[in-house]
């Protein structure tokens, strides 16, 4: 499709976020639509080719908060799905990635005005009731980063597209931003609906065609985005949806010869055994070319306190930063260093704060954490409290696990004086931090010990009030985190403002949230225009001299 005119997208700023504060109406629209769906029992099929595909084969997407209660039936995939879902994409990419930038851009657009407007309590309640958030989470993540995501990666895209080369006068030097030659498999985590969509939709933007694999602890929002996106006007077969093992649609996934990237968010080894996978098929000639490798995987995410840091500030980011959303967002503070001259102030409020947290079904607006996501990640933070309690770590305040209704564990905080504990180097993805106190005096050394611990860098946070140790900070700890923080929590990255990604282990740190990540799925093109090509193959310096010589 061609386009007669160089066209600016709207104007906009980050979705605002609602309040859900009594009395207001989006509080009365959320509460009738969590209602509603739960007093529903729905099928969720797969979405493949933009046909509805249900398979013999179903898994129940459940309330973590209330174990028992079940949501949906969801259709889950195998190999034979992966392949209808790869031919989809195919027979689609054709004419996607040939639509105009701003035919394509339009139907985000109007996808983040939906989601903004009518979809926005659905959204927000199926996060709520599969995933456990709160409104306030829920809201920050499924609606508002969501509509940021959709909304200015058309920015970005608008930006990718103008980075144009020089061209001197009788030549002109163009790059085509040509969308990837294959499939991109975006595989998806259960903690921020948002990724899903973002890791889906990012690629298709940019002209790709793609099969999503979402979690299937988050099959109900993934559900409802595929429902919005195809309101919003997407084209069959641009993002198929299949739901299944992990394994099993990645295996399949990975092994076509018409893989072309693969956007994922999740755990550092999951994404090291598809590196492995796609390495080895590279070597044996399975695909058209190399495949783009985009992850955002684990990370041991930090808050450093200097000695004139201030107590209250610190202990505020570590409550929010370690147990919002019960410590399962990828930037969640569960290490804390704090020096011996801060620590009784810091501990007390910490303890107090936390003690005052109420924890419930997020139904209950009063509620500030919900339950973690499944049995198995109770398992890991219960088994992480025995062992604390069992290596001589202190317990300073919760510690309590209850399975009973649904998978419920306190905000924990552990003390431990052993620098090199399992607990301050292990990503366990809950509520639990562990806190080590280093004599102020060793403000050096703790910085050292902060960058050393873990394998990660993803986010981290340091608290002065003096500029020489944060900048002091800045350098030593240049390769600890890809979003570092200064007097702030290291959560609530926000779109166009706080790209996020890290590096290390914890990803491949193409920034969520920029241009960065948008280039990655186009594969640009040089072409050169001469306007009047020579005609004789000699060059000038070919001619002998004046006076005959060779």
């Amino acid at each position: 499709m061609s386009a007669h005119g160089f066209f600016t997208p709207p104007a906009h700023e980050n979705e605002p976020v609602k309040s859900y504060a009594p009395g207001t109406p989006e509080r009365a629209d959320l509460q009738t639509r969590l209602q509603a769906m739960q007093n529903e029992r729905i099928s969720i099929p797969m979405i493949i080719g933009g046909k509805d595909v249900h398979s013999g084969e179903t898994f129940e997407a459940v309330m973590p908060h209330r174990k028992e209660h079940v949501l949906a039936d969801v259709a889950k995939g195998g190999s034979e799905h992966v392949q209808q879902a790869i031919d989809a994409a195919n027979e689609a990419h054709a004419e996607w990635s040939r639509m105009a930038w701003h035919e394509r851009s339009a139907i985000f657009l109007r996808a983040a005005e939906l989601l903004a407007g009518p979809w926005r309590s659905t959204l927000n309640a199926a996060t709520m009731l599969n995933q456990s958030k709160t409104a306030h989470q829920a809201e920050i993540d499924a609606v508002c980063e969501m509509c940021d995501f959709w909304r200015y990666n058309v920015d970005f895209l608008v930006r990718v597209y103008s980075e144009q080369p020089h061209s001197p006068t009788g030549i002109w030097n163009r790059l085509e931003y040509r969308p990837l030659e294959g499939f991109v498999l975006a595989v998806s985590p259960f903690n921020f609906t948002c990724i899903g969509g973002n890791l889906s939709s990012t690629p298709a933007l940019m002209g790709c065609t793609v099969l999503w694999k979402p979690a299937s602890t988050a099959a109900l929002s993934a559900y409802y985005y595929m429902r919005l996106l195809q309101e919003a006007g997407l084209p069959d077969g641009v993002i198929n949806l299949v739901y299944g093992s992990g394994a099993q649609i990645g295996s399949a996934a990975l092994a076509s010869a018409d893989l072309a990237g693969i956007h994922f968010t999740g755990s550092t080894e999951v994404f090291n055994g598809m590196w492995e996978t796609v390495g080895a098929n590279v070597a044996a000639g399975a695909y058209h070319g190399y495949p783009r490798l985009v992850g955002e995987t684990g990370g041991k995410d930090f808050i450093l306190a200097h000695p004139s840091a201030e107590a209250e500030a610190v202990a505020t980011a570590v409550v929010r930063g370690s147990f919002e959303y019960q410590g399962q967002k990828c930037s969640a503070a569960s290490r804390l260093y704090v020096p011996s001259n801060l620590w009784p102030e810091v501990k007390d409020k910490l303890v107090a704060d936390v003690k005052s947290i109420r924890m419930g079904d997020p139904a209950d607006f009063e509620n500030f954490m919900g339950a973690v996501i499944d049995a198995n990640a109770f398992k890991t933070h219960s088994d992480a409290i025995a062992e604390a309690r069992t290596e001589g770590a202190e317990i300073l305040t919760g510690g309590t696990t209850d399975d009973s209704e649904g998978y419920f564990v306190e905000p924990t905080v552990i003390a431990t004086k052993d620098k090199g504990f399992r607990l301050l180097r292990d990503e366990l993805f809950g509520p639990i931090v562990t806190t080590y106190v280093y004599d102020e005096k060793r403000w050096d050394d703790t910085l050292e010990l902060v960058d050393k611990t873990a394998p990660y860098a993803l986010t981290g946070a340091v608290f002065s009030t003096e500029r020489g140790a944060i900048e002091q900070a800045h350098d030593a700890l240049r390769y600890s985190a890809g979003n570092f923080y200064v007097n702030d929590k290291p959560t609530g990255a926000v779109v166009g403002q706080q790209p996020f990604g890290g590096s290390r282990a914890s990803g491949t740190n193409d920034k969520a949230g920029s241009m960065w990540n948008l280039i990655r799925w186009v594969s640009p093109r040089t072409v050169k225009e001469t306007f009047v090509p020579p005609t004789d193959y000699r060059y000038p310096f070919l001619a002998p001299d004046s006076d005959g010589t060779k």
